[in-house]
């Protein structure tokens, strides 16, 4: 199978084209691009919340145990304020990360092709050609926002560690590249469907979703 049907990645110091490593070759065209929201990678790539929740179970346990050991209420508080500050940190850290992985990071769907580009310190391109992509679906959240799930048919593989936190959380073994956050992503992905679709000479039907609470990730119809 030529290069052109594999997974690649690719660093790069200047963009031609604001989301892609170079120009696109004849006959292909850009159909989508946009950003993911820094505070959906905040929330469901580094697990803000249940950080937060587990730092303030932590401080509300450690003044319980200072209570019952005879300790005053200031004393309390301090040994709480303590935790709380401890949890401050990497909170604050994994925060500022998500909002510079937002901004650095573009997504494009082409007419052959996904794109990703991220990197915080080094620009590197990901390309996904819609060769590889087995099915794709899409997960809809309570803040407007939604993943779009893709999957990698074998043998082909994506380095999880090169494309997090654009990866589906806890599939190391098998990563599954997503578009993270993505405003609007109803009519992502129909575009989506519709070019998997056009490229696959398939019918077009619409990408399958989901509710984020939902056990279960339904495929999509359109494949490629």
């Amino acid at each position: 199978m030529s290069t052109s049907h594999r997974p690649t990645f690719s660093e790069h110091d200047s963009e031609p084209v604001p989301g892609l490593p170079g120009p696109l070759p004849d006959g292909e065209a850009i159909l989508w691009q946009g950003r993911p929201s820094w505070r959906g990678i905040a929330r469901r790539a580094m697990h803000l919340r249940a950080l937060a929740l587990y730092f303030a179970v932590l401080a509300i346990w450690r003044a319980a145990l200072q209570s019952a050991d005879g300790a005053g209420l200031a004393e309390a508080a301090q040994g709480m304020g303590f935790i709380l500050l401890l949890g401050i940190v990497p909170i604050a850290l994994l925060a500022g990360y998500a909002w510079l992985s937002a901004h650095s990071t573009i997504y494009t769907v082409t007419t052959r092709r996904i794109v990703v580009r991220t990197g915080v310190a080094l620009p590197m391109t990901v390309n996904i050609p819609f060769a590889v992509i087995g099915s794709a679906g899409v997960a809809q959240h309570a803040d407007g926002t939604g993943d779009i799930l893709l999957q990698v048919m074998p043998p082909h593989r994506i380095s999880w560690l090169a494309l997090w936190p654009h990866t589906r959380s806890f599939r190391v073994m098998r990563p599954q590249p997503m578009l993270r956050a993505v405003p609007q992503p109803d009519s992502v992905a129909q575009i989506l469907g519709r070019a998997l679709a056009s490229a696959a000479a398939m019918p077009v039907q619409p990408i399958a979703g989901r509710k984020a609470n939902q056990a279960a990730e339904r495929p999509a119809e359109a494949m490629a």
